[in-house]
């Protein structure tokens, strides 16, 4: 079963710069990945901090897989001094 996942990434401003060089390394790492489908990263027009990708992945265990991706690691040392919160992340599915 394909899971689509959101994640609300809010970066603090004089961090900006750093985040989206990581997240844009995520893009392009991520692509290479079997298991994904579809990731896309979004800025927000009102405010420059928000981040939201938008994912796709093949089933639970390409994900799970993914998460464990030194550049996802990579990210995960950025939350607690780089961002404004710790990101919030839905798991869907189509109905």
């Amino acid at each position: 079963m394909k899971i689509h996942l959101t994640a609300i990434i809010k970066a603090k401003e004089e961090h900006r710069t750093e985040v989206v060089e990581v997240l844009q390394n995520m893009v392009t790492e991520t692509r290479k990945e079997e298991a994904n489908k579809l990731y896309t990263l979004h800025q927000g027009i009102e405010d420059k901090n928000h981040f939201v990708f938008y994912e796709i992945w093949k089933n639970e265990e390409g994900l799970k897989q993914h998460n464990e991706q030194p550049y996802i690691k990579a990210f995960g040392d950025l939350v607690d001094e780089k961002l404004q919160e710790k990101p919030q992340i839905y798991l869907t599915e189509i109905i």
